[in-house]
């Protein structure tokens, strides 16, 4: 097994450049199902959920070929047939492995899926992709682990569908079923996150008509056929705005390199009050902390708020903040699972409910410390950084879920860092030590 080792107190200097989103190809690469020809998907991030989706597309016929080193893929689903399975492993080990029933949907007017694992963050129904499904005239059931979705009348209808929360998944799985649908489909209260706007880009690319991604309206009117092309992946938000976390607890100076600010600008707002400068040049951020930081409270929210998945990486960073904080998390459900490793590290933290209290103190202190999903690790990454001493992070398939070669890119900034394997027995004792 592998853990990460980081000597904390080092400021960080140089440049770290920023993957494609994780999120964005999660959706686009299912979508891809739904294109007739071959599709060339370039600037994918090399992380496993990112591979373990290619391995589903496998799964159900489709062709898949990797160029650059694995930051281009080519697909052609032309060997797709319908009544295609995904593996049941695969499927359920990621929670975008839902989009697979709105591309089945969209194609074949029928889909059978696994029901969705991923990163365990509360209760995260599929109600309202269910209700979209629904309301374009699908019939839908669980049955066995399964989710079951044909269209009544062997087609699907666009509708006009209202979301009750802005969902990105339901927005994202509700525009895959309806961009073939007869007829015009207009989602309402749409998520309006960066990578929802990189699918529908996506998607009229191969020659879809959908207007008002971004906004929280969204029309579809359904196209008899997608042709193939080449589309690139926008950078990935959360990687970025994790490294510039990274910078305000550990100090230094780092240019944040191929990124869209504007996807950051909420990102950019919080770290500039906690006393982080900011400077924003073409597709690159210079982020620099010489002195100490600020207290601040900050509030979870849907695009252009700020992101559910910075929540851990900006506690972190507050932990060692001047003052009290105030964090409340508005989107996700069970998000501060991450709390007591944090607490190991000497961070002093109170959750009451959806809120949590953080007491800034000067410096963390280096423990072992195991991350619990995604967001969770690269929080003690950064908490890490800071730290006084050595860590040890265990769990980093969980961090490796949604970042590339993030030892590598810390190393590059002048980070002590390095993985490790260790022995479940080491593990064992790290935990009971810990």
């Amino acid at each position: 097994m592998t853990q990460y080792v980081i000597n904390g107190g080092t400021p960080l200097h140089g440049t770290i450049n920023i993957s494609g989103a994780k999120n964005a190809a999660l959706a686009i690469l299912p979508a891809t199902l739904l294109v007739d020809g071959v599709c060339r998907i370039e600037n994918i991030p090399k992380v496993t959920d990112v591979t373990l989706m290619l391995e589903i597309l496998r799964d159900v016929g489709a062709s898949v070929g990797l160029e650059d080193g694995g930051h281009t893929v080519l697909i052609d689903s032309g060997g797709v047939r319908s009544g295609s399975v995904a593996s049941y492993e695969h499927a359920r080990r990621m929670r975008a492995s839902y989009y697979l029933i709105g591309a089945f949907l969209g194609r074949f007017a029928g889909a059978q899926v696994a029901m969705p694992g991923g990163c365990n963050l509360g209760v995260r129904p599929i109600d309202q992709h269910i209700k979209g499904f629904e309301t374009l005239g699908a019939e839908v059931q669980v049955k066995a682990g399964f989710v079951h979705a044909d269209a009544r009348d062997g087609h699907l209808k666009g509708a006009p569908v209202y979301l009750d929360v802005q969902s990105v998944g339901a927005t994202v799985n509700i525009i895959l079923a309806a961009v073939m649908a007869d007829g015009l489909t207009v989602i309402e209260n749409a998520a309006r996150e960066p990578h929802v706007v990189d699918l529908a880009n996506f998607l009229n690319s191969s020659g879809a008509d959908i207007k008002g991604a971004g906004t929280d309206i969204i029309k579809i009117r359904g196209r008899k056929r997608l042709t193939g092309g080449t589309y690139a992946i926008i950078p990935d938000q959360i990687e970025a705005g994790t490294y510039m976390a990274a910078v305000a607890a550990a100090g230094g100076e780092v240019t944040v390199g191929n990124i869209i600010p504007k996807h950051l600008e909420c990102i950019t707002a919080k770290l500039t009050e906690l006393g982080v400068e900011v400077e924003e040049l073409d597709d690159a951020l210079v982020v620099r902390r010489n002195g100490a930081l600020r207290k601040a409270n900050v509030k979870t929210l849907p695009y252009p708020g700020f992101p559910t998945d910075m929540q851990p990486q900006i506690s972190a960073c507050l932990s060692c903040a001047g003052g009290i904080s105030m964090v409340t998390e508005s989107v996700a459900d069970n998000r501060y699972r991450y709390v007591d490793e944090l607490k190991r590290m000497g961070a002093r933290i109170q959750v009451d409910g959806k809120v949590a209290v953080i007491e800034g103190i000067r410096r963390l202190t280096g423990a072992p410390v195991q991350a619990c999903d995604l967001r969770a690790g690269a929080a003690l990454i950064v908490a890490a950084l800071g730290a006084q001493g050595k860590t040890e992070v265990g769990g980093v398939y969980h961090i490796e879920r949604g970042y590339e070669d993030i030892v590598g890119k810390l190393k590059g900034a002048g980070a002590d860092v390095w993985a490790e394997e260790i022995s479940d027995q080491e593990l064992l004792t790290a935990g009971q030590t810990g």
